[in-house]
């Protein structure tokens, strides 16, 4: 009797022990490489291999001042997680992870860094051939319009037409009374004339008279 009660005390103990041996626990998670990076998105993808398959299983990215990340929740079998991390050249990461009812937050190896290189889509768009115009067979491509000359401006033309009147209205240098109007001392000149006119001719008639006179 006491035989069958050691017995079935070493079968509990090496089930217990067979227990504790399967039971999850960090140890079964480890990071797969190194971080890759998604071009599309510019974002670091952290890859998590577990073996042991208990689920639900939480990944939770955290810097070196312990702000968090990244985290996310799986629920499937798949013995990969991939969960993505905000790209900085050359930053460190530490990567937790949490079973139910098992363990919480606790470290997946030394954790994860980032290369020293950039990660992003190139910002210099690529030219598809429908961008380039094209020119219909048989057409002639239209040439460009000249430029007209500027037109003169308003002041430009209002000073030509002034200096013109200003031309038109000065005296002729020829001195043609016809043109100019006559001068201020015409009138006085016409009299002056006239009355030497007057008595020219008041004195030939006198000397007939008196020529007449003397003949009689």
């Amino acid at each position: 009797m006491r035989s069958v009660g050691v017995a079935s005390a070493a079968a509990a103990l090496a089930l217990g022990v067979a227990g504790t041996a399967s039971a999850c626990n960090i140890g079964d998670f480890s990071l797969t490489g190194s971080v890759t990076c998604d071009q599309p998105s510019g974002k670091g993808v952290i890859t998590v291999h577990d073996t042991d398959g208990s689920r639900p299983v939480t990944i939770t990215v955290k810097d070196d001042s312990g702000k968090q990340v990244a985290q996310q929740p799986y629920n499937d079998r798949s013995s990969d997680f991939a969960i993505s991390v905000p790209w900085a050249a050359g930053t460190h990461y530490q990567v937790l992870a949490s079973v139910a009812n098992h363990f919480d937050n606790q470290a997946i190896g030394n954790g994860v860094t980032l290369p020293n290189t950039e990660c992003g889509a190139s910002s210099t768009p690529t030219a598809s051939p429908s961008d380039s115009p094209t020119t219909p067979a048989g057409s002639v491509p239209s040439t460009s319009p000249t430029s007209e000359a500027p037109s003169a401006s308003p002041t430009a033309a209002a000073s030509t037409s002034a200096a013109a009147v200003a031309d038109t209205s000065s005296p002729s240098p020829s001195g043609n009374l016809a043109e100019t109007g006559g001068g201020s001392n015409t009138g006085m000149i016409a009299g002056i004339a006239g009355a030497l006119v007057v008595v020219g001719g008041g004195a030939v008639f006198g000397l007939r008279r008196r020529a007449a006179s003397a003949r009689h």
